[in-house]
Formats: structure tokens, sequence, C-alpha cells
């Protein structure tokens, strides 16, 4: 893709949406024919993790298994590096905290940023000294941020750990577009820049970070969000052009047509059960780590295999099938027109556009509304991503009941 300047105008690639970052997309439509664009999420906030028990202690508090920040593995690792991208790159991993009753508290996407002697130095001549000491980095919901680490905190006892608040060095980024979801997780942009098969991935290594080691990773939890990332406050990200950074509230919107809930105005604090809200499927809880605070439900209710109810993704549209904007709240009550049954409850709602937490056995009946507002009809759907034992095992527990 190509993009000519002349004075102030623009010209635009075919089938290609100019972006302003001001402006919020009404239909999914417009958000795919605009392209990759990058959101500074202003709703985020970053906390970091210091000492030689960082990955112990935070192993007993959360859903996921960290072991492989500490040990790094042979995928992990490359010989082409350059002196702003490392030579080891773990991913990041997906994962939340819980109640001790094993209901949500807080999400968190967890950071390994590459040690000294695992990058090269700024001379590119070879790596740094050994700094000795590990570090992860948090990104977090930013509401919650002095909460979180109180709590985190009042967990930590004699734990030889730092935590400490980076909200002002640091911020949050998230790339995403269908041009992304079509493209591999190591060549983020190689179509677009025309490289094939043989392209230089140290070059590419260089394009995806900065200089100081930081990179896009793929979103740990499917790789249809794009790619996330945690890069310098004072600095703009690489491969983020001043036409392709848009409003957060885009990114909202692609979220919830995935399907996506993320933070604690999205996920109830000390409600959701993660199950329901579909963590197993996004890679954030692991069923084989050892033991972590609230794990008993989450044990007991995946073990059972009984899960009745589900997020969804939610549109609402008008009886003739039209979208209608800015109608629903919040908590709204989703019914069942013909039978007056409660069906679940409205999560979130942006637009035309929701997450709701549905019962399975109501969710596609095709006769769903808001209760009280009666030329408002909900349709529930079907994310492309979901298992298919989701929908299976609800319906062989509806057919046995």
């Amino acid at each position: 893709m190509y993009r000519f300047k002349q004075s102030l105008h623009f010209f635009k690639p075919k089938n290609s949406t100019f972006i302003n970052s001001s402006r919020r997309f009404s239909h999914q439509s417009q958000l795919e024919n605009a392209g990759s664009m990058a959101s500074r999420l202003k709703t985020r906030s970053v906390i970091r993790f210091t000492g030689p028990e960082t990955v112990k202690f935070l192993q007993g508090l959360v859903t996921n298994d960290l072991r492989r920040l500490e040990n790094p593995q042979p995928e992990d690792r490359t010989t082409l590096a350059t002196t702003n991208a490392p030579f080891v790159s773990v991913p990041p991993v997906y994962s939340a905290l819980l109640t001790p009753q094993g209901r949500f508290l807080y999400d968190m996407f967890l950071y390994r940023p590459p040690q000294a002697d695992e990058k090269l130095d700024r001379t590119g001549s070879g790596p740094g000294p050994d700094s000795g000491e590990l570090e992860l980095f948090a990104d977090v919901d930013g509401s919650e941020l002095d909460e979180l680490l109180q709590t985190l905190k009042k967990y930590r006892l004699r734990s030889k750990v730092e935590i400490e608040s980076m909200a002002d060095d640091f911020s949050c980024w998230q790339r995403f577009g269908q041009d992304l979801t079509q493209k591999s997780s190591e060549e983020p942009d190689a179509a677009s820049l025309g490289w094939g098969g043989g392209f230089d991935r140290s070059g590419q290594s260089s394009s995806q970070g900065n200089n100081c080691g930081w990179l896009w990773y793929r979103d740990p939890r499917l790789d249809c969000l794009g790619f996330r990332g945690i890069f310098p406050s004072n600095t703009t990200p690489p491969l983020v052009e001043a036409d392709k950074e848009t409003n957060e509230e885009n990114y909202l919107l692609w979220r919830l047509e995935k399907g996506v809930a993320e933070g604690s105005a999205e996920i109830p604090k000390g409600e959701a059960v993660l199950l329901e809200y579909n963590l197993a499927g996004l890679n954030g809880i692991s069923f084989d780590k050892g033991c972590y605070v609230g794990q008993e439900l989450i044990a007991r209710t995946h073990h059972r295999g009984v899960i009745r109810k589900r997020l969804l993704p939610l549109k609402f549209v008008n009886d003739s099938g039209k979208e209608v904007e800015q109608k629903v709240a919040p908590r709204s009550e989703v019914i069942d027109a013909s039978s007056g049954k409660k069906a679940g409850t409205v999560t979130t709602a942006l637009g035309s556009r929701g997450l709701g937490l549905l019962r399975l056995d109501e969710a596609f009946k095709g006769s769903l509304t808001i209760r009280g507002l009666d030329d408002v009809k909900v349709q529930a759907i079907k994310p492309e991503w979901w298992p298919a034992e989701w929908l299976s095992d609800q319906q062989e527990q509806t057919s046995t009941a």
C-alpha cells in the first residue's frame, strides 16, 4: 500500500477509509474498510515488578502459568537481532487476579522485557551486561490502578519483589484491523511492504521495535485482535503513522464484534466467573499450573463442564432490522419477547453494538428484546473463534434436562 502527499492533500488507497483520530465508526464494515489502525489505550496503565521472586509471587496469584516468562523456550530465541530488537523475545501472557471465592477482580497482560544480555548494546557490537534481575511489566485497568497496587502489596508479605506504578513512563497500545487479521504473526505488514518468503527478518525486527527494545506482540488472546504492546510514553510506537492512529472507542467496537471483554468496566469486579466470560478460550487460564487465589471455583466449574451462560456479541436493531444507536445501556435486561423470560444482561454497549451475558438455551431463539424497550430487538452472534463444543455441550445438557 502506497500513500503520496502533496501539500495538504492525501491520496487514499482504493477501498480504504482515511482515519480521523477523533472519529468513532458506527458500523463494523467501516472499521474493516479502514485497514490497520492503532490506538493508545488511555483506559489502561502499567505496573512494574522487580526482584528475584517476581515470577514465584505472581504465579501463586494469577490464573495463568508464568514460568515461561522466567525461563524462555527455544522458540523465543533468534540469531537475528538489531540494536533495537532483542534475540530473546517472550510473548506476553494474559491472566487475571481473582477473589478468594473465585470471582474476577482484575485482568492483566504480563510482559517480560529483554534483559541487557539478551539484546545488542547501543553500539551493536555485542550483548550488554547481565543485570542479574528479572523485571516484568503489567498492562492493567487504569481505573483500578491504585486499588490493584494495594491488593498486590497486601499479598506480597515477605516476598522479594518490588511493585511500582509506571503510569507516567509507559503507555499501552493496540494495533488492529482487517488487514492484520489476515497476516501471519511474524509478518505484520509483509503484504503492504511487499515482503516475500525471503525478506530481511532483522530489518523486520527493527521495524517492529524501537531503540529501547520494546516490540509489538500478537495479542495473546486471539489473533483477530491484532497486536499489543507497551511503549515509552514519550515516543510513538513503530508502524504507527499519523493517519493510522484512531480513537480507542474504535478498538472497543472491534472487540465487541469479536465478543471479547476487557477490564472491570466490562467484566464485573467481584461478580464475574471467568469461564462465563470465555477467558479459557482467550488463553487467560491454565488448568495445569499449581494453586492460585480463587482456583477452586474455576477448577470445579471446568471439570464439571456445565457452563449455562456465556458472554456474546450483541447487535441492537429495530423492527425492520436497521441498527439503532445509543438506545441500550449496560445492565439492561435481555428478555425473550415471546415468553417474557429473562435471557441475560447487557454488560457493555456502544452505539448499536454490545456484549451480553446470556443463557445459551435462550440466546439464539431470535425473539430477544430489551426490557422496557419493545422497539429494540437484540441479535446474539456466535463468534467465529468459539470452539464448537461450547454450543454442543449446552445442547446436550438441554436435551438431558
